[in-house]
């Protein structure tokens, strides 16, 4: 696991950003709070009638009918009111969850690809999905509770007071235990919830990495290490998650034990009101329903907060990634693009102690095919990386079109530059959309494209352009998923084409179609070709040789062919073979 983790956000800038994705929709803020708090002062008038009425039977009265219709009015209208409010607060709650989720989708996408790799995709993943989850299942359960009953919690002391004010203070004989026991639970379970949320992100981080390189795990027999890496960190979760439960269950202690002593009070208070004639019996009646119904919220208020706390953890792994520096909106107009490379000089390193670029120096002209050779482990894939602006330049100069790449807005370089590797991704979809991703392409441009690049299957298959494909959908080869990634670098507008071995997944029978396709995907534009097959250096402009970080021949291949050197021995050993 890497070092690099995604921030988590402070509470002071978790509670900023949610109020700032809230203040998007002030008016329904407002109307899902004033219609909740009506429903709640509704259901609340009952325990005020159910004392009228006991004082009424105490005088000898029997017109209950009036009571009766107010008691039902009551009912209905505090279900409505409910009902409406919660369907109000679950419309802003999803509306703000969907914000917050694109805001940080949209940041992640916008961090160079070193900062998520070097973070983790689990953790990533784990932030967008399973802390989305968790506090949409809030929003929808423990939101609207918590703030029924909060709003139960300060009507009901209110009805409390006007009744006679000692009831009230009765009443509040429960609050010193409620918050010593609420300081001790936030204090213990805090740590607990955020220890929690960082080992199931680790879980998952091994999970996806065992999963992705399963051909690998296999291969050498290292399963049982794997299995026993993700189990630790199960059991991590496991032992926080008995935890957080004996951290709940001690809390419900103390939460009964208050419940105990404030209904004791209030009923002794009733007692001595009532036997010295301060107060009449259905005002103390009322008084304990009043008290009934206050700790009925007042458990579930401090009881979800456990559910909020957790809420809150995710909300802060959630900002803590809309946090991370984003490119600022383009200010000028987009550069004109040709497609010249200049390198002078590049070193690069993924660790500190050791450089995979050592002094790279490059120059490709507008239009110029050239093709990166050597070893594995020369340095071709970093070399690749760095000019498309997914590694950080270390140090040197990299300039496209005589701008340093540093100057280039990440949107502007991204369309200027477009890099596939040898593992292209198919998106969910049908065909159509997997290609109108990265291009605004009509159909006609597509099948113009396909039968370009001689990608013919794509008419064959079930549907057509609306085949599914992708997870669930319909099933592709390597060689035509790799043939399909080529087909959507040929309908992109960028500049510059740097295929990182995109084709090397191929099988004998597709190496020369997709090679071919490879060379009409870039066209007329600069392309860089790391090259698998050193059949696909023949038909380059200019052939460059990297040995450990550097280049080291430079030449056509007729040239490289006739000169003694790392390319004549690797072409003799590829001819050879």
């Amino acid at each position: 696991m890497s070092d690099e983790k995604l921030p988590v956000a402070s509470r002071r800038d978790t509670a900023r950003g949610l109020l700032t994705a809230l203040g998007h929709r002030r008016g329904l803020v407002l109307l899902a709070l004033v219609t909740l708090f009506a429903g709640v002062g509704a259901a609340l008038v009952a325990p005020w009638v159910i004392g009228l009425m006991v004082d009424d039977i105490v005088a000898g009265g029997t017109g209950l009918l009036p009571f009766g219709l107010v008691l039902a009015a009551s009912v209905v209208s505090a279900a409505v009111l409910t009902w409406v409010g919660r369907v109000l607060l679950a419309r802003l709650g999803q509306g703000t969850i969907r914000e917050v989720r694109e805001s940080a989708f949209r940041t992640a996408l916008a961090q160079p690809t070193s900062r998520i790799e070097a973070a983790g995709t689990g953790d990533l993943v784990a932030r967008l999905s399973g802390d989305v989850r968790a506090v949409g299942e809030v929003v929808e359960g423990a939101l609207p509770a918590f703030l029924t009953a909060v709003f139960g919690i300060v009507l009901s002391l209110i009805g409390l007071g006007a009744l006679d004010a000692r009831f009230a203070l009765a009443a509040l004989c429960a609050a010193p235990v409620q918050f010593f026991a609420l300081r001790w639970f936030l204090r213990r379970s805090a740590p607990i919830y955020r220890a929690h949320r960082t080992v199931v992100a680790e879980r998952g981080q091994r999970t996806i990495e065992a999963v992705r390189g399963v051909d690998t795990v296999v291969a050498l027999r290292t399963e049982e290490r794997h299995l026993a890496g993700i189990a630790e960190a199960s059991e991590q979760a496991i032992g926080l998650e008995v935890r957080a439960t004996r951290v709940r269950n001690d809390f419900n202690v103390f939460l009964n034990g208050a419940e105990f002593l404030g209904l004791a009070a209030v009923l002794v208070t009733g007692y001595f009101l009532v036997a010295g004639g301060l107060v009449e019996l259905g005002a103390a009646t009322a008084a304990a329903l009043y008290f009934l119904g206050l700790f009925g919220p007042m458990s579930s208020l401090l009881y979800r907060i456990d559910d909020l706390q957790d809420a809150g953890a995710s909300l802060a792994r959630l900002f803590g990634v809309i946090g991370l520096p984003s490119p600022a909106p383009r200010t000028q107009e987009r550069p004109a693009r040709r497609g010249a490379i200049d390198v002078e000089g590049l070193r690069f390193g993924h660790r500190p102690d050791r450089d995979d670029l050592a002094g790279v120096s490059l120059r490709a002209s507008a239009g110029e095919r050239i093709a990166v050779v050597g070893a594995s482990g020369a340095g071709k894939t970093t070399l690749a990386r760095v000019l498309a602006g997914a590694l950080p330049v270390g140090g040197g100069d990299v300039r496209h079109d005589g701008r340093a790449i540093g100057e280039w807005h990440p949107h502007d370089l991204q369309d200027a530059v477009i890099m596939l590797s040898q593992e292209p991704h198919v998106f969910a979809g049908t065909v159509r959309d997997d290609l109108g991703l990265f291009a605004d392409a009509d159909e006609e441009r597509m099948l113009t494209v396909i039968d370009a690049l001689d990608a013919h299957w794509i008419h064959r298959l079930p549907e057509g352009l609306d085949t599914p494909v992708g997870e669930s959908g319909h099933p592709l080869p390597p060689g035509q998923a790799q043939h399909l990634a080529l087909v959507r670098v040929a309908l992109s507008d960028a500049s510059v084409v740097i295929l990182d071995e995109a084709t090397a997944e191929a099988g004998s029978a597709d190496a020369e179609i997709l090679d071919d396709a490879a060379a009409r995907a870039i066209g007329a534009r600069t392309g860089i070709v790391i090259a698998h097959r050193l059949t696909q250096a023949v038909t380059a402009d200019r052939i460059l040789v990297m040995e450990d970080g550097r280049i080291v021949q430079s030449g056509t291949h007729a040239d490289l062919v006739e000169t003694p050197g790392p390319y004549a021995r690797l072409w003799a050993a590829w001819t050879a073979w």
